[in-house]
């Protein structure tokens, strides 16, 4: 099987109250994969500003992601990928900062919702599990 990324909102998908969607997160999850440092973020800005959520049970959601992915940090290197993504691709600089982390990450498989599934940025490819 190969090595997926996992974007933030299918992490946040978890706490949707779309069951369906919910347990496909769940399995997605379930299943491991990569997520970035931005991606936490992105999760804890979530919960916090939109969902309310107190600070211990994002701290929970978190420390369940950290269990079941591999968390790559962002770097300078990462920055530097994700500027030429997005001028490349004429996408926004946080997806393209989400694609740089995949593929610096070594992940075949993008899942996200937010982009066009079946795009194939150098060589990942965007997966939208809801489609």
């Amino acid at each position: 099987m190969s090595l997926s990324f996992l974007d933030s909102n299918i992490i946040l998908y978890l706490l949707s109250a779309d069951i369906v969607k919910a347990d496909k997160a769940e399995a997605i999850v379930a299943g491991g994969g990569v997520v970035s440092v931005q991606v936490l973020n992105e999760i804890t800005s979530v919960c916090r500003r939109k969902l309310k959520m107190p600070w211990g049970d994002i701290e929970a959601v978190l420390t369940a992601v950290k269990s079941a992915c591999n968390v790559t940090p962002l770097t300078i290197t990462t920055h530097e990928t994700a500027v030429k993504i997005a001028q490349r691709y004429d996408i926004s600089f946080y997806d393209a900062n989400i694609c740089a982390a995949a593929i610096l990450s070594g992940a075949k498989i993008l899942v996200s919702e937010d982009m066009q599934d079946g795009m194939n940025i150098d060589g990942v490819i965007i997966q939208n599990p809801f489609r």
